[in-house]
């Protein structure tokens, strides 16, 4: 597996050198320029950070690995972090985040920055500063979101690993559309800082794209909390079960009601044999949460947040911040949170707290929670995922009342959810999931990914499931990381 597992072993035993690597990465992104996958791309400046390094470290598990960061929410002095809004259009981080540290401290080279919607707010990457990022797989689709941009870049071939984030499947959307590991771990697992220890109150989480599911592994080993830093408990960590048949929970309806295509449920369908075919058991259940409701109070904390986050901008820039300084749909989110009470808000963490309890006592059963990533493969970068009729409400949104603007926001969200409804959950339970890409579409050749999710920390049950997936030649990656 040509992952960055393998390319670090090439640079440790001199084979290739972290200069080599890092010249042939921004060969093969300038000779895609089509993708649209890098807000910032210098590798003269990943160049004077290796000069700083010392020798090879064998105690770095990445030594001299390029890596490219995220435009959200993985910060390096000196590099670009834009967030995909307008009023950063030209910001220069001015700190290097505890993520980004960690990165380093594993011998990884920052080289670059990959695109994200504005905040990170949606499911395709499609930020009016920067433009649409393309899949890779077909350049008439969106790679996906919030990390389309490391997705393109993996997907790609241009590196084995990229940084990304999860806060609603910010990481598993994408790996489902390009077909790539995505893997969110449990919340407490990892924690960033020193900015924002509480990124949308423990939904968001920062991690990686990966071709392997041992370059999953060793990243996990690399982002664990070693501090107290954390708002959160970190759970207990839990070893895998292998010396037993597992149970597992197949569900393919959609949480929120809307069809799901054939393709998606095919996928489940023979992961399930698979699955099977080792001697574990597949039972097909209801859907264990209200998905309508669950939604509903992700939509309530996201206009909490980006009301809190739009406050604190306008201490910061001496002047409040105006429609004319956003998207339509960060606006309306917005204008949405302004209109929300401190008990709107709380009562949203109390919903979320439900649901992971009625998971938990799901695990008390079964082992794993099988589901499609998506309903179908990534939409067209022509399909309107809104109406002129929702965008002109958006337009007026500052003059709607609060249940007015929470119908809008479902509104104006809810084409895209009908594509990715199953992704939220684990965000808003804390507990982790992976989707592997196990299915490719028949007439048109597309990666459709599955998912796993499990109890709080059983993080490496996910994985070593995913292993034997990958071991049985199961996980359809980019061929470009094949032997």
């Amino acid at each position: 597996m040509k992952d960055a597992t393998y390319l670090g072993n090439l640079i440790k035993s001199g084979d290739m050198s972290s200069i080599e690597a890092l010249e042939e990465m921004e060969r093969r992104a300038k000779a895609q320029p089509e993708l649209n996958a890098f807000v910032e791309l210098d590798i003269d400046k990943a160049k004077a950070d290796l000069a700083k390094r010392s020798k090879v470290n064998q105690e770095q598990p990445f030594f001299g690995v390029p890596y490219p960061l995220k435009d959200v929410g993985q910060s390096k002095e000196g590099f670009a972090q834009t967030f995909g809004s307008k009023l950063f259009k030209k910001n220069i981080s001015q700190q290097t985040n505890n993520y980004t540290k960690k990165i380093e401290e594993a011998g990884f080279i920052p080289f670059g920055v990959t695109t994200a919607p504005e905040f990170a707010f949606k499911n395709v990457t499609d930020a009016e500063i920067h433009g649409v990022t393309k899949n890779p797989r077909d350049l008439e689709r969106f790679s996906g979101g919030s990390s389309g941009g490391a997705a393109a870049v993996v997907a790609s071939g241009i590196s084995p690993i990229a940084g990304a984030s999860d806060g609603g499947g910010s990481i598993r959307i994408p790996a489902s559309f390009s077909g790539l590991i995505g893997f969110k771990p449990s919340r407490g697992v990892i924690t960033t800082g020193p900015d924002d220890y509480r990124s949308w109150q423990g939904a968001s989480v920062n991690f990686s794209l990966n071709v392997s599911i041992r370059d999953t592994q060793r990243m996990l080993n690399v982002l664990k909390v070693d501090n107290q830093y954390s708002p959160f408990i970190k759970p207990v960590a839990k070893l895998p079960v292998v010396n037993r048949p597992l149970k597992i929970a197949l569900c393919t309806e959609s949480p929120v009601g809307n069809p799901v295509s054939d393709e998606a449920i095919q996928a489940v369908t023979e992961a399930a044999h698979f699955l099977e075919s080792l001697g574990h058991v597949v039972e097909e259940v209801t859907y264990p949460v209200d998905g309508n409701r669950l939604i509903r109070s992700y939509y309530q904390m996201n206009g909490g947040e980006t009301a809190a986050m739009f406050e604190t901008m306008s201490e910061g820039f001496g002047r409040p911040i105006l429609k004319e300084d956003m998207e339509l749909m960060t606006w309306t989110i917005y204008q949405y949170g302004q209109r929300l009470s401190a008990a709107d808000y709380s009562k949203s963490f109390g919903y979320w707290d439900q649901a992971a309890v009625t998971m938990e006592q799901l695990f008390e059963t079964y082992d794993l929670f099988l589901s499609p990533t998506a309903t179908t493969a990534a939409p067209k970068i022509s399909e309107d995922l809104q109406s002129d009729l929702i965008r002109e409400k958006m337009n007026h949104a500052s003059e709607f009342n609060k249940e007015e603007l929470g119908n809008l926001v479902y509104e104006m969200f809810e084409k895209s959810l009908w594509i990715t409804p199953y992704t939220q959950l684990a965000n808003l339970t804390g507990q982790p999931a992976i989707s592997l890409p196990t299915y490719m579409t028949e007439k048109e050749g597309l990666p459709i990914g599955i998912q796993l999710m499990s109890s709080k920390g059983n993080d490496r049950l996910l994985l070593e499931v995913g292993q034997w997936f990958e071991d049985l030649q199961r996980l359809l990656i980019p061929t470009c990381y094949r032997h």
